[in-house]
């Protein structure tokens, strides 16, 4: 008869499943609440599926109207509330900074930085998404003042959907207005891009 510990015991034992087995598993980063030996998958491809969504429906939506509403009359929507016209803009979101095209050229490409930096670590399915939206719309803006009119780096990008008494954006504005809300609604809900929860002073 043998006792714990012997080695007939251990010949006898169920192998245990590799530390391996967790890969996806961010090591020291476990969510609050969340039952012990649960994997964490990684949402990279949610990432990069949503900004490929972003980019490609702002890149069609640029093109489509291009060809066929510049230089034409605009297009109502809904009265003259909302039209759809051709209007190229050197500056930022919304037409601001006109005089800084450059600049917001080497901003967008450090916001993609930032986020693919942050991907690294990303567990969390609504930050995934937000992330997604916020990198489709980047790409989407710096394509155009990469290798639109006048020139490399201060290319003018096409904005078409006019909002009256509000501005003239495109479907890339668009991405990154809804993602940069969703990131701000998760970071006051307390929600990390690691699938982590932090807790308020309140809380704590």
């Amino acid at each position: 008869m043998s006792t714990p510990g012997s080695p007939q015991t251990q010949d006898d034992s169920v192998p245990t499943a590799p530390v391996e087995a967790a890969v996806d598993e961010p090591v020291g980063a476990t969510a609050a609440g969340a039952a012990p030996g649960v994997v964490r998958r990684r949402r990279i491809g949610v990432l990069l599926t949503v900004a490929l969504l972003a980019y490609l429906v702002d890149l069609g939506s640029k093109l489509l109207v291009v060809a066929r509403l510049e230089s034409h009359q605009p297009i109502q929507v809904l009265g003259d509330v909302v039209t759809l016209q051709v209007i190229r803009n050197g500056g930022a979101a919304f037409g601001m900074g006109q005089a800084m095209t450059i600049v917001f050229t080497m901003i967008a490409s450090a916001v993609i930085v930032v986020i693919w930096r942050i991907a690294r670590k990303l567990y969390s399915l609504p930050w995934a998404i937000a992330l997604g939206l916020l990198l489709g719309g980047a790409f989407g803006n710096l394509t155009d003042r990469l290798f639109r009119t006048p020139e490399a780096f201060r290319g003018h990008v096409v904005d078409f959907i006019s909002v009256q008494h509000f501005a003239v954006f495109n479907l890339a504005d668009s991405a990154i207005v809804c993602g940069g809300v969703l990131v701000v609604l998760l970071s006051f809900r307390g929600s990390n891009p690691d699938g982590t929860v932090h807790q308020t002073a309140k809380e704590e």
